[in-house]
């Protein structure tokens, strides 16, 4: 029996989130799905790729091998499913492209290389910058296209947008931590707590708003610029936080588990999306990546 694509992606995304139903979760399906797709997986290659324990999955030597290969497979489909754009091929020249730190270091990597490898002849300016640098740019016309968290945008007349991916905001844990224990997780549960406040992006005031919304004050115990300095202190026992999804992982740099609960209240969630100058046609290049970027998140949302 060969392999499925369903079947890599669901043990990818056991090894990512390191829970299986992290992963269900993540996938929108069922934990008994997931769990039967990886034992089929281990049953037709004859090995073990996790270790199961009651804090969640590690890939075993074999799995972390296997999940390079899962992940250059599903990386080829990928390309190969955005060949329809092929109209595009022809398309030579520059894109300015504005993006914003969240964007840079947790989404653009694995599209902007697939892109440069579609599309050798489109070069490609990727410049970093804080949001309003980004929507000044694309007023201006000094960059074609921006990839950014138009959750944020501001210039809602000036700047068209289009929602890539909506990224949802969870609590996260040490391990030991006496909520995780609890059915039902609440704000002012976790009011009540030391918070560890991530301030990047704008970060502090979108958080701000939607405490402010629930009549409640997190207790901040640090505020930071690093979500890797954000989950070493959570890791440790230092606070909880409440971010998005998309820079969620389960391991701190130390080693140590994070885990991950949903918030009873409805907490708005972090959209990366494509912004444009409303009043100027997109330029061949920024209009090929534009379509490239619906294709591979398939169609926003």
């Amino acid at each position: 029996m060969a392999l499925t694509l369903k079947q890599l992606r669901y043990f990818i995304a056991a090894v990512e989130t390191g829970q299986i139903s992290h992963a269900a979760m993540e996938m929108n399906i069922s934990q008994s799905a997931i769990t039967t797709a990886i034992q089929g997986l281990e049953a037709q290659l004859g090995v073990r790729l996790l270790d199961r324990s009651p804090h969640g999955v590690t890939p075993t030597i074999e799995g972390a091998r296997f999940l390079h290969q899962a992940r250059n497979i599903t990386a080829a489909v990928e390309d190969a499913e955005r060949l329809p754009l092929s109209e595009g091929r022809q398309v030579t020249g520059k894109l300015r492209l504005g993006t914003t730190y969240t964007v840079a270091g947790y989404f653009m990597s694995r599209h902007y290389a697939r892109f440069r490898r579609a599309y050798p002849d489109i070069q490609i300016e990727m410049i970093e910058m804080p949001r309003l640098a980004v929507e000044e740019g694309l007023a201006t016309g000094t960059l074609d296209l921006a990839v950014m968290l138009v959750s944020n945008l501001a210039n809602t007349a000036g700047i068209e947008q289009e929602t890539l991916l909506r990224s949802r905001r969870r609590l996260w844990l040490p391990t030991d931590h006496p909520l995780l224990s609890e059915q039902r997780i609440t704000l002012a549960d976790v009011a009540a707590q030391p918070y560890v406040m991530l301030t990047v992006d704008e970060a502090k005031d979108t958080a701000g708003r939607y405490w402010a919304k629930a009549g409640l004050t997190p207790k901040v115990v640090f505020a930071t610029s690093s979500v890797e300095a954000v989950r070493s202190m959570v890791a440790s026992g230092m606070g909880v936080t409440i971010l998005s999804d998309m820079v969620y992982r389960p391991w701190s740099l130390e080693g140590q588990r994070i885990e991950l609960r949903s918030v009873a209240e409805t907490i708005p969630s972090m959209d990366v999306g494509l912004a444009w100058r409303k009043t100027r046609s997109l330029p061949p290049p920024a209009a090929v990546f534009r379509a490239f970027m619906s294709v591979a998140l398939g169609g926003g949302g």
